[in-house]
């Protein structure tokens, strides 16, 4: 079990010249499950990228999604810090990938042609005793209310529209995010960042 650990571990570990380089171009990648250590490591760049230049940032982001209050967490800190930050959508941009992905003002919210987005409430299991379980629904709702908010201002789209709209799964291609306001613009090369 020690092992698998350590083998998880050097996985995540980024190669010191890619890191080096990542840290000189102002890279950030956001891929795969949101969890806290996601968070962690992410946020972690953008501070240190901050207190580095007030050079814009570059976020990519391909995710599924994951846990909210993860996802909540590099959402505020892409608010939080002094530079620019751009998201650049790419693969998928899903439920709390969707919600980094609007940290960035409109104009700064990019993606690549074949980019696919998935907007959804707030999910979770509920368990417990009945008083947790009251408790927790009533958390989830919240959050709920909190995530109509939040893409409302994002996408210039209501609070009651989100509201139906992510009742169930909402797929949006490039066309389907940039009417909806989810997008600013599709790009094809690093050229267009500039």
């Amino acid at each position: 079990m020690a092992d698998d650990k350590k083998d998880d571990d050097k996985k995540d570990e980024m190669n010191p010249k890619a890191g080096e380089l990542f840290f000189k171009s102002r890279t950030v990648l956001v891929t795969g499950g949101i969890d806290d250590k996601l968070a962690a490591k992410v946020t972690t760049q953008l501070i240190a990228l901050a207190e580095d230049s007030d050079d814009p940032i570059n976020i990519f982001i391909s995710s599924p999604g994951g846990h909210v209050e993860s996802g909540d967490m590099v959402h505020d800190m892409i608010k939080f810090i002094t530079p620019e930050v751009r998201c650049i959508g790419s693969g998928w941009v899903a439920s709390a990938g969707a919600l980094i992905f609007v940290g960035a003002k409109k104009e700064n919210r990019f993606c690549l042609p074949n980019t696919r987005f998935l907007l959804h409430e707030p999910r979770g299991g509920i368990g417990g005793s009945v008083s947790d379980m009251k408790i927790q629904a009533e958390q989830i709702r919240i959050m709920r209310e909190r995530f109509h908010k939040i893409f409302a201002e994002a996408t210039g789209q209501t609070e009651k529209k989100i509201a139906a709209d992510m009742d169930r799964d909402f797929w949006l291609n490039t066309e389907e995010a940039l009417d909806y306001g989810l997008l600013g613009k599709v790009i094809t090369s690093a050229a267009e960042l500039k």
